[in-house]
């Protein structure tokens, strides 16, 4: 866009009004990434009597893992896409068409609907989401002071779409239905779209293809980098480190916070009486931003009057730490929770854990976005944003990585008693007349070699080791926990047996309560729970080596800026 058209836009609060129509975009755009996001993991491993997929934890974690991953790799071609071919503002277009598309196929209740679904959102990110980013950029000239607060305003757009998300979509998803929190995503979108076609007017000039422009333009795509433009992508690429680093760490609260917060805290609220869903979490760092947004921005321009370090490195740097010891309260977290048998933490400490997270975040993703607008050369604009968000979704992959690693290994059981015998000890006595999953708790050790799994919860003490049974390898697995956990007659541990029937022998009539071809996994609370603690311990180490790094070699990298 040239510096005419730039002086010449209409202004709203002191910004072009193209970015409000931005602004808006994002907001619904993101209402429905993040409402999706705040039910997907729930939906993937709840039990298929309850509309979900009947996935593991593990599964549902890897699943989340390589799927935020896809949607921020796909940015590069999404870059490439409006740099080579189509400018910006028409990949934004597209992007949006496969977005109201993707969420509205994810409202169908079938899995070719949930892979298709999933596909064509990761394609319409990947088209919108860097370009979109760019377009901010766009609409101020080089050195106007006013960018780092537009995208502080655009960032706050995000964020209100993403809080209004995990609180809508979020109590829809788990108290209605999955697929009606999936549809309400899509409808989200929907109206996305149809602010960025109304807002079209607002953004002549702004993300337009370069290849077909004017002769200046033209001259600006071909014309070869020079020494500094060249340093300041080597810096652009090592800053795409810190950023691997802090959304691997941040991404947790789709998936591993996610379901710490449905298994692993108490959701009651005490003078009410009432329960909250597990995903309203989800919208807790949205709504921090929401109220510190501006306060973290204003900090950074006093410590600039004062001759204090500000720049757009130092700043991500210390965001990392920051956010990375809000894991310290998660580490808080699992003590308290391991302090009883099947123990449940106060939510305080995931809200705490998220106002770290949210502090970290404020000081280095929307400064991470103008970063880059800064320093990438004109000709690969949407290419480094693109670049910029794969390194997030590397980021989101790490995050799905850790949080299987988080999960102890899975002990693969099957059910080999009379429905008779288990029946007493079930929440409710028709749940193997329906074939429905269900879940038992027993005291677990081992004794002269043989494992016992002791239930006294209703009508007196059952062993329930001789219900089930294992393969070697799941023995070997089980006997390994118990030998770490030094689980003994005066020494029990405590076990979570999950069972449900096989979902093929569920559509045979004549199967029908019959209480065969059960199967599924033990898990002892007490290995679980220190497996979430050190995983929370590791992260914030990981988080603050970093920050510390790119703190030692400051002077170095702002060199070759």
């Amino acid at each position: 866009m040239s510096s005419n058209s730039l002086d010449n836009q209409p202004q709203l609060f002191g910004h072009p009004i193209g970015l409000f129509v931005l602004f808006f975009t994002e907001l619904w755009e993101r209402f429905s990434y993040y409402g999706m996001r705040a039910i997907l993991v729930l939906f993937i491993y709840s039990s298929i009597e309850d509309g979900g997929l009947g996935w593991t934890k593990s599964e549902a974690l890897v699943l989340y893992g390589w799927y935020t991953m896809l949607v921020y790799v796909m940015s590069i071609p999404g870059g490439i896409l409006a740099d080579k071919m189509l400018g910006q503002k028409k990949t934004v277009m597209l992007g949006g068409l496969l977005l109201v598309c993707g969420h509205g196929v994810l409202a169908v209740q079938a899995m070719w609907a949930f892979y298709t679904g999933l596909g064509l959102i990761i394609l319409g990110v990947g088209c919108l989401k860097p370009n979109i980013s760019t377009m901010v950029g766009g609409l101020y000239k080089k050195g106007d002071d006013r960018r780092d607060k537009g995208f502080t305003i655009f960032y706050i757009g995000i964020n209100i779409g993403a809080f209004l998300a995990a609180i809508i979509v979020g109590y829809v998803g788990e108290k209605i239905g999955w697929h009606y929190g999936f549809g309400l995503a899509g409808i989200g979108m929907l109206i996305g779209q149809a602010v960025y076609m109304w807002g079209q007017k607002y953004l002549v000039g702004v993300g337009d293809f370069l290849g077909t422009s004017t002769a200046e333009n033209k001259a600006l795509m071909n014309k070869p980098l020079s020494k500094i433009e060249k340093d300041r992508m080597i810096v652009l690429f090592l800053s795409f480190l810190i950023i691997i680093v802090f959304w691997g760490a941040f991404e947790q609260a789709g998936g591993l916070l996610n379901i710490y917060a449905k298994e692993k805290t108490d959701l009651t609220i005490g003078f009410l009486g009432a329960t909250v869903p597990a995903s309203w979490f989800q919208s807790v760092n949205a709504l921090f931003i929401i109220i510190f947004g501006t306060s973290v921005a204003a900090y950074w321009v006093r410590q600039k009057r004062r001759g204090k370090e500000v720049s757009s490195l130092f700043k991500m740097a210390i965001g990392t730490i920051i956010m990375g010891s809000g894991f310290l309260m998660m580490a808080g977290a699992s003590h308290q929770a391991g302090g009883e048998a099947y123990g449940k933490a106060s939510m305080m400490w995931l809200i705490g854990a998220y106002f770290l997270h949210t502090i970290g975040e404020l000081c280095a993703s929307p400064v991470a976005l103008s970063f880059i607008t800064k320093l990438a050369p004109v000709k690969y604009g949407a290419i480094m944003m693109g670049v910029y968000f794969a390194a997030t979704g590397l980021g989101n992959k790490l995050a799905g990585t850790i949080g299987e690693a988080s999960q102890a290994e899975a002990v693969e059981i099957n059910m080999i008693a009379n429905p008779a015998d288990v029946a007493p000890f079930l929440a409710a006595d028709t749940l193997i007349a329906k074939d429905m999953d269900f879940v038992l708790k027993a005291n677990i050790y081992k004794e002269n070699g043989k494992v016992f799994l002791i239930n006294n919860q209703k009508g007196g003490e059952k062993d329930f080791s001789s219900f089930i049974s294992l393969d070697s390898k799941a023995q070997g697995i089980l006997d390994g926990m118990l030998a770490d956990e030094n689980a003994t007659k005066d020494n029990q541990q405590h076990a979570v047996i999950r069972l449900s029937k096989d979902t093929e022998a569920k559509k045979i009539k004549t199967n029908k309560g019959d209480g065969k071809n059960y199967s599924g996994t033990v898990e002892i609370f007490e290995v679980q729970n220190k497996r979430e603690f050190k995983t929370f311990l590791f992260i914030t180490a990981l988080t603050v080596f970093f920050g510390l790094l790119i703190i030692l070699f400051l002077k170095k990298l702002k060199a070759l800026t």
